[in-house]
């Protein structure tokens, strides 16, 4: 079985230790051996964990990076430069090289590493908002609302600024470069914009983005030359299935309510209503039937107070609420 290479710092083993795995469990020849010894190095140390998310982090952005080719492909990889970081990002950047270096010879972006080359970033933040929701200024100016239980991450390329939105809901405003284009990728699709203010939700495999301003152009990872633009009023759904996204007009005031704590649920059935209530709960509401997926439910409630929300349904609705084998509640009709 293969082994992590040694190394001398603490910080610097844990990155290349990190990197080595990362490696690895993205080989096809990798053994179940391997990934158990994987496993117990994750479970031997927090910091073993934490290190490998961010790795991970860094390089699924470089992984889902235009394809390009240089003539570096060809050349030995004691060549290949990095910028050199700034003390303070040492840490940080140091697995952005280990990263580039490692997909150069692993992911089907073989032959350009490097910020000249589009493939390490100059900059990069994650960002988190579990119980309340946040507001913060990215690197480049732009603008993000983080709704509750939203975790994303933005990467600054030489020729694009990147955002990862891993889970949860956020509203950006995005500073106006049309030279350096701002992707967010979500589930199994990227929203491209220059300049403009949207809301991208993610639940699951399905994202909604809905433009209140400028344009934003919507595409599937199968189907990236065929995406679809989107104007102030629009809304787009996407399922990681999709070829398309389903292009249609939104009412940006419900889509926009939980940026002042509110969720509004206008004559929804309970089927479209749960995925907007399961998205602040731990654990997800269930539905014992398609019967009850038809019941129907309207109200403003407190996106602080969903659980009062899911006791209150029996009381408006023909409504019963029970426990399954694994402790999760369903509802069903009474």
């Amino acid at each position: 079985m293969n082994t992590p290479p040694p190394a001398t710092s603490r910080g610097e083993k844990l990155t290349e230790d990190a990197a080595y795995w990362c490696m690895r469990l993205h080989d096809q020849d990798c053994t179940d051996e391997e990934r158990l010894a994987f496993q117990h190095w994750v479970d031997a140390d927090p910091d073993h964990a934490r290190e490998f998310a961010e790795m991970l982090e860094i390089w699924d952005i470089s992984s889902e990076l235009p394809k390009r080719r240089s003539p570096l492909a060809a050349q030995p990889a004691s060549i290949i430069e990095s910028p050199k970081p700034a003390p303070r990002q040492s840490g940080r950047l140091r697995r952005m090289a280990v990263a580039a270096a490692l997909a150069l010879f692993v992911l089907p972006v073989a032959g350009y590493t490097g910020w000249s080359l589009g493939l390490v970033p100059s900059d990069y933040r994650r960002y988190e908002a579990e119980n309340s929701r946040r507001h913060v200024v990215l690197p480049d100016g732009s603008e993000v609302d983080l709704n509750l239980g939203t975790r994303l991450s933005y990467a600054n390329f030489k020729d694009q600024r990147s955002v990862s939105l891993s889970q949860g809901e956020a509203y950006f405003h995005v500073a106006h470069d049309s030279r350096h284009p701002f992707v967010v990728s979500a589930a199994s699709g990227t929203v491209t914009v220059t300049g403009t203010r949207f809301n991208v939700w993610k639940y699951q495999d399905e994202v909604v983005v809905t433009v209140t301003e400028g344009s934003v152009r919507v595409s599937s990872d199968r189907q990236r030359n065929q995406g679809s633009t989107l104007t102030p009023g629009m809304q787009a759904r996407y399922h990681a299935q999709d070829y398309l996204p389903a292009v249609g007009p939104a009412d940006t005031s419900a889509t926009l309510a939980w940026r002042d704590g509110k969720l509004i649920l206008d004559d929804m059935s309970l089927a479209e209503a749960l995925p907007l209530i399961n998205r602040y709960l731990d654990r997800p509401v269930l539905l014992a039937d398609p019967a009850t997926a038809q019941a129907r439910v309207g109200g403003i409630y407190n996106t602080s107070d969903i659980h009062g929300l899911v006791n209150t349904l029996p009381k408006v609705l023909p409504l019963k609420i029970s426990k399954n084998q694994e402790g999760s509640t369903v509802l069903s009709l009474r």
